[in-house]
């Protein structure tokens, strides 16, 4: 048995839960780009690849994460390649999927299901769709994240397993399919396994509002925006658009140097128009 997730947290925390249950013991294998942002278009193909990569290099110059898109360190092309040996070496393997609620997770799903089409009937999804949970403090709640979920929870997790269905493979990589053919940047999960798609800006809004007329850090405007926006993305993501941001416009002042998050700080210029207001 393998285990795929999209997120690094989700690795410790199921390997912490098969700890707990050898039925299923296997190893946990991560899908590491975030497909919920940046182009698609081509996607299987070297242009497509190459060109994501270019975007991602992009994104991350100079910041926090400046570099990560050329290291390989993320290299998911490569990861489902090994995965697909071990698939056809081994035809008893089999594979769990695990995916919570949340756009990374649904995004990650529909870009790994192309690699998995020859294996069906051996591909299990566990798909923690609207699923309630017990968490550390004896609380119900519905977890967006694979995360959040104390190990022990996964034990009942797990008779969610079903096998994804030959109609499922018909027609989820059409829907993705769709979704690569917009050649847009966002997206965001509607509900179930509906993906809506939106420009690069989508975020840029909600941002702005975080920008007020005293000195911030940028991370601090990006904390605010995680902690409080109903729609949210990676940090690196959202310094790429800060930075955007403060380029396009004359309507803020920067001092420090516009790099990591901590490096430099934003404000609105005096006499700036915008009327600001968080709480809405």
């Amino acid at each position: 048995m393998i285990h795929i997730v999209f997120n690094e947290a989700d690795v410790n925390v199921l390997q912490k839960a098969i700890e707990l249950d050898e039925a299923i013991a296997g190893p946990v294998v991560q899908i590491k780009d975030d497909y919920a942002v940046g182009p698609l278009f081509n996607i299987y193909i070297g242009d497509g690849m190459a060109a994501r990569k270019a975007w991602w290099s992009e994104v991350l110059a100079g910041g926090d994460y400046n570099g990560k898109a050329d290291d390989g360190s993320v290299n998911d092309t490569s990861t489902v390649a090994e995965l697909v040996g071990t698939l056809r070496r081994n035809p008893e393997e089999i594979v769990w999927i695990w995916a919570a609620q949340n756009k990374h997770d649904v995004s990650g799903y529909y870009w790994l299901l192309h690699y998995m089409k020859e294996f069906q009937g051996r591909v299990f999804i566990l798909y923690l769709n609207n699923l309630p949970f017990i968490n550390e403090k004896g609380s119900i709640f519905y977890p967006e994240w694979l995360h959040t979920i104390p190990p022990k929870e996964f034990l009942k997790a797990k008779k969610l397993a079903r096998p994804i269905t030959l109609s499922e493979f018909e027609v989820d990589p059409d829907e993705w399919t769709k979704l690569c053919n917009e050649n847009k940047a966002v997206r965001i999960l509607e509900g179930g396994k509906k993906l809506v798609q939106y420009d690069y800006d989508f975020y840029d809004s909600d941002l702005r509002k975080y920008i007020s007329k005293d000195w911030q850090k940028a991370h601090k405007i990006i904390a605010q925006f995680l902690s409080k926006n109903k729609h949210t993305t990676g940090d690196a993501y959202l310094l790429w658009r800060l930075k955007m941001i403060i380029a396009d416009n004359d309507k803020y002042d920067v001092q420090g140097e516009m790099k990591h998050m901590k490096d430099f700080e934003i404000k609105l210029k005096l006499g700036n128009p915008e009327i600001i207001n968080i709480e809405e």
